[in-house]
């Protein structure tokens, strides 16, 4: 792990890595948009073809469009996601926007500008490059961090401090948290799943009431989550209006920027500003390199006035081009005055703002330039580099971080900047154990689910409130089970015993396994038979490719990747590990913190499917399997021969 010996050293390792990571991500888009045909990248699911475009109209300061088509293909692009909209060649001509809506034979994009005219339109997945600048802002101002930096290198321990409060709506260990974390100036809250991380900071933040308090996460799902906590609160959310949960925009810092009373100035400007490019782009002449030959702004107004020709252009084209000159420096004088105007009503709003809410990104943003901060909380530590949680945290004087080191860390692209995987939180957690705590009464799983994990990761201290100890499927569906799916046995291994072996598509890093995908499909529906619904299932596995493989199999039932349900749960998961080959070759199973996700995602039954021999490699899997064994059922899946197609 590592330990720099001063802020100078500190500096350049991350801005090093910063930039590695930074070129990795872009490249991995730009590349693959060179070398893949359109239709290669499509199938990828990361590119859209043959879109039509229609203008549906504006949204705060952004054109609305929706691109579609009769049969829209399978992709990856989300809402929130920065995509690029070109015709055809990404790489020739492109508008950047924001996915703001999905559906079944559409995307939504917020674009900052009106789109041009094509015949067809074409939508690439991309990066935002602004989440980069902000860290390298970031590590640059940690001469001037309020927070401790000499704490941040690991030179001096943070002051704990335990003060007498509970809360009610707290449990014991979370009550515990409470106590340590409320005036403490660095606080590490351990939150395994299950635990009710969130509902206790939100109690933490609570009790901070009054002072200036920033809240921040990785993802702008986890920031919505919180300020649902807080809607009684005179509260700000900071983030793009396509990012943020419908049901919050009230909050959002742009909404409330165009409803206050001051508003209809900036209107007013923005109407001059359209009249005066209008005019503009009708009646005289831009001056572009072409048109200019040379001849600088100063020049062409000076020629103008004379009436004089010059390096081929007539006099009355040096009228036009000096008229548009000369209109443009008004525009550029109502842009500023526009510009500042927001400014001041976008402050005056954040002057009453009793939390600001942002991801840690967001926390970059602009309007809080200058700002600062009693005490920052950032919940998804574990999941956030430790750049990006620099953008928050040099902004207060405390903090309050929440997360899980044996849950997924942060996705590193550059093979040359893996060091970004270890978080700050874990890092801090190393040296500072005396300032963290750990959750350890969890609400969500079966006892038989949850003790596996408990003792592999939490040291065996993960506790099953009596709440949910024995809870099982059939309490969903009036006593009825199903003996092919186990009954209601909590956890369960399918044993493939090498009958489907894995396939990899000659274009693609990811792995597939079609007979064991099928089997996994005929095991969802048996699982509806005794009257569970399709969103209690949830099917996961570790490779984009089986996903996307099942996905056209399952119908209703919510499949996705580990990634995809990190933080989520669902009463029966049913977890398919695809790989089988006479080599035992498991590649990133063997990333444990992965398996501990995919594991505690289940409430009343986790139904895991892989070839055993295989497995068995890891250690890991060989002590699962056991523990499996003792505690729940292991079945080859031969004998589920029976079950009707």
């Amino acid at each position: 792990m590592f330990t720099p010996d001063n802020l100078q050293e500190y500096q350049q390792h991350f801005r090093h890595f910063v930039e590695k990571e930074r070129m990795a991500e872009k490249q991995f888009h730009l590349d693959e948009i060179r070398r893949l045909h359109g239709q290669q990248r499509e199938k990828r699911g990361r590119a859209i073809l043959h879109l039509n475009a229609k203008l549906l109209g504006h949204f705060l300061d952004y054109y609305v469009y929706r691109l579609g088509r009769p049969h829209m293909p399978e992709h990856q692009i989300k809402t929130g996601d920065i995509v690029l909209v070109s015709a055809g060649n990404p790489l020739h001509f492109n508008i950047e926007g924001t996915v703001s809506a999905i559906g079944n034979r559409f995307i939504e994009v917020m674009l900052p500008q009106r789109i041009f005219k094509a015949q067809e339109y074409r939508l690439d997945l991309y990066v935002n490059d602004i989440t980069y600048k902000r860290m390298l802002e970031a590590i640059d101002s940690l001469l001037s961090s309020l927070f401790p930096v000499d704490i941040l290198l690991g030179k001096r321990s943070p002051h704990v401090k335990e003060i007498e409060i509970t809360s009610p709506r707290l449990n014991d260990s979370q009550n515990k948290a409470l106590t340590r974390a409320v005036e403490s100036e660095l606080f590490l809250l351990h939150g395994p799943p299950g635990t009710g991380k969130t509902w206790t900071l939100a109690e933490i933040i609570r009790a901070n009431l009054g002072k200036k308090i920033l809240v921040t996460a990785d993802s702008n799902v986890a920031v919505d989550n919180l300020v649902e906590y807080f809607t009684d609160q005179q509260i700000v959310r900071i983030g793009h209006p396509a990012r943020i949960d419908q049901k919050l925009l009230r909050f959002s810092l742009d909404v409330r920027i165009r409803s206050h009373p001051r508003y209809k100035k900036v209107e007013k400007l923005t109407k001059q500003i359209d009249q005066l490019r209008r005019e503009q782009e009708e009646r005289y002449i831009k001056p572009s390199p072409s048109k200019r030959r040379g001849l600088s702004n100063e020049q062409i107004i000076e020629m103008a006035e004379r009436g004089k020709a010059a390096r081929g252009l007539t006099a009355r084209t040096m009228v036009k081009m000096s008229h548009w000159i000369k209109l443009q420096d008004k525009i550029n004088a109502l842009y500023k005055k526009r510009e500042r105007l927001v400014e001041s009503i976008a402050g005056e709003i954040l002057d009453e703002a009793v939390i600001i809410f942002a991801t840690n990104a967001g926390a970059g943003n602009e309007f809080l330039q200058g700002r600062t901060f009693d005490i920052v909380f950032v919940d998804e530590a574990a999941q956030a580099t430790e750049p990006s949680v620099l953008i928050p945290l040099v902004r207060a004087r405390r903090a309050v971080m929440v997360g899980d080191h044996h849950q997924l860390p942060p996705t590193v692209l550059s093979r040359d900047a893996q060091d970004l995987s270890v978080t700050l939180f874990e890092r801090l957690t190393g040296l500072y154990p005396e300032a963290t705590d750990m959750l350890t009464t969890q609400y969500r799983m079966n006892d038989i689910i949850c003790r596996f994990p408990s003792c592999k990761f939490y040291d065996c201290r993960l506790q099953s409130h009596e709440s949910v100890r024995d809870i099982v499927f059939s309490d969903l569906t009036g006593g009825k089970t199903s003996a092919l799916v186990g009954g209601n046995v909590p956890i369960v291994f399918y044993d493939t015993a090498g009958r489907w072996r894995e396939r990899k598509k000659a274009d693609s890093p990811s792995r597939y396994n079609p007979g064991e995908a099928d089997f996994v499909t005929r095991l969802a529906r048996e699982l509806l038979c005794p009257g569970l619904r399709p969103e209690h299932i949830g099917i996961i596995t570790p490779y984009k490719d089986h996903e996307q493989y099942i996905k056209r199999r399952t119908g209703e039932i919510e499949v996705k990747s580990v990634d995809g349900f990190q933080g989520r749960e669902k009463q029966v998961i049913i977890l398919s590990l695809v790989r089988s080959n006479e080599e035992a070759q498991i590649g990133f199973l063997k990333d444990l913190r992965r398996l501990n996700v995919a594991i505690t995602r289940a409430k009343r039954k986790l139904i895991i499917v892989g070839d055993a021999q295989t497995l068995t490699a890891e250690p890991f899997f060989a002590e699962l399997i056991d523990y499996i064994k003792d505690n729940g059922l292991f079945l080859k899946a031969g004998e589920f021969s029976n079950l009707s197609k």
